[in-house]
């Protein structure tokens, strides 16, 4: 098992490497300069179609759930662990400068993000039970044609495995650590409870997904973030400091200090960009199996409404954690992961700090988990027919169950090397669409201005 182990840990730094990293910023950035910067240029046409996208009245075109629903299921989605843990692992072993490669990344995973969801709206199909699917297996197969069946194939393999790894084992773990940590909750009676309450709602498919999503996205988004703003408005003239810091560290690395062993530029920009990518999941093909169930009239409303997932996700989530750990000095103190960002909230909110970051760690991951379902059983229909779903829901819950209750090293190291390999069949379908994706953009903004 020694060895498997560590031919998984040697796999992981190979689909994880400059080559991987490489081709998921070098995808965004192509993607971005080919649609004339449109991404950033339109935030603001983006939040304002997503808050039209609430009201379920005035929704026109066909699909199963509205645009803020599907935003938010993808949001449950990447909104977890890796806001927490995740940027705090990139600060320790990348210093503060990774924090500014992780914005980066973040700006050009936009295009990224917008072009899946344009995709997966123009190349969804109607099941035979009126249900909606779509993402990269369909928009491969319907989009790059009969030949490209295999790596649609692929996608589908790849993207149902790594569910039960970062979407649920790694998830209900996470859980139960914060929950016995925190207030002294068993790791049995932590994953009991978190099944049940899983398979109350996804029992249900993905209209009851996003009626839950909708309403626990936003509320533990908030609580969050009010909490970490709390702190940095305390702290209010380290601000200039922290981002001084992080500009100067990710163009110069950073000097050893205290318990924190020191990182140079290379560092910052791969842990950066690896987080980054780890906590948007930009380029993954994970979030547009959410937005191909959007009820819509046109593949690039939705696209402007999904690119808003890594914007909300890392400019505005990960960057709360980013700045609570530098700007109380946690980041000098030897601690990472989880535990660093705790120990960063308890110094800036000394008593609460610590329930905000269990409080995000429960609610994020819970969120996760539901999102997830809904990505890995796609992936399973699209390989095993309909009859697969209801067997996979029950597996589902099983394994949240034997998450929380297990040591999951391994798990955690074929969830990564799974989430590496979904990721390239689903570039390589981006690129190639790329020009259909620049078309219907081109369209669609045209459109809007003779009418405007």
């Amino acid at each position: 098992m020694e060895s498997f182990s560590s031919f998984i840990s040697d796999l992981s730094g190979i689909v994880w490497g400059p080559v991987m990293l490489f081709l998921l910023v070098g995808t965004g950035i192509y993607l971005t300069f080919g649609l004339g910067w449109m991404p950033l240029r339109k935030i603001g046409y983006a939040f304002k179609t997503l808050f039209q996208g609430r009201d379920k009245t005035k929704q026109q075109g066909d699909g199963e759930i509205t645009p803020f629903q599907a935003l938010m299921t993808a949001l449950s989605a990447t909104i977890g662990t890796g806001n927490i843990a995740g940027v705090a692992t990139a600060i320790f072993l990348g210093g503060p400068g990774a924090v500014f490669w992780m914005w980066v990344t973040a700006l050009f995973g936009m295009a990224t993000k917008y072009g899946e969801a344009v995709l997966a709206v123009k190349y969804r199909e109607v099941k035979p039970n009126g249900a909606y699917a779509g993402g990269p297996m369909y928009y491969i197969k319907n989009g790059l044609g009969d030949n490209w069946k295999w790596l649609a194939w692929l996608f589908a393999l790849f993207g149902s495995v790594a569910a039960f790894g970062i979407g649920n084992t790694v998830q209900s773990n996470s859980v139960a650590r914060a929950a016995e940590g925190t207030l002294g909750v068993p790791y049995l009676a932590t994953g009991i409870v978190l099944a049940l309450l899983t398979f109350a709602v996804i029992i249900g498919g993905i209209k009851r997904i996003a009626e839950v999503t909708e309403r626990i996205v936003p509320f533990m988004a908030i609580v969050y973030v009010l909490g970490a703003i709390m702190i940095i408005f305390v702290n209010i003239g380290e601000i200039p400091a922290a981002l001084s810091l992080i500009f100067s560290s990710a163009f110069s690395g950073t000097a050893a200090a205290g318990g924190f062993a020191g990182a140079g530029v290379m560092a910052a920009i791969r842990f950066g960009v690896a987080r980054g990518v780890f906590s948007n999941e930009a380029g993954l093909g994970s979030a547009p199996i959410a937005h191909a169930a959007a009820r819509t009239d046109d593949p690039v409303r939705q696209g402007v409404v999904g690119m808003l997932g890594t914007f909300i996700d890392t400019i505005i989530v990960c960057s709360m954690t980013a700045l609570v750990i530098i700007m109380t000095g946690a980041w000098q103190s030897g601690e990472t992961g989880a535990e660093l960002s705790a120990l960063a909230f308890n110094k800036g909110l000394p008593g609460p700090g610590d329930f905000v970051v269990a409080f995000g760690l429960i609610f994020f991951a819970f969120s996760t988990i539901l999102a997830w379902s809904y990505y890995g059983e796609k992936c399973v229909e699209y390989i095993f027919g309909s009859g697969a779903v209801m067997p996979y829901r029950y597996l589902w819950v099983l394994a949240i169950l034997v998450g929380a209750i297990s040591e999951l090293d391994l798990i955690w190291l074929i969830a990564d090397v799974m989430n590496g390999l979904m990721a390239l069949p689903n570039l390589i379908a981006l690129l190639l669409l790329s020009p259909v994706i620049f078309r219907v953009t081109r369209e669609y903004f045209n459109k809007e201005k003779s009418l405007g």
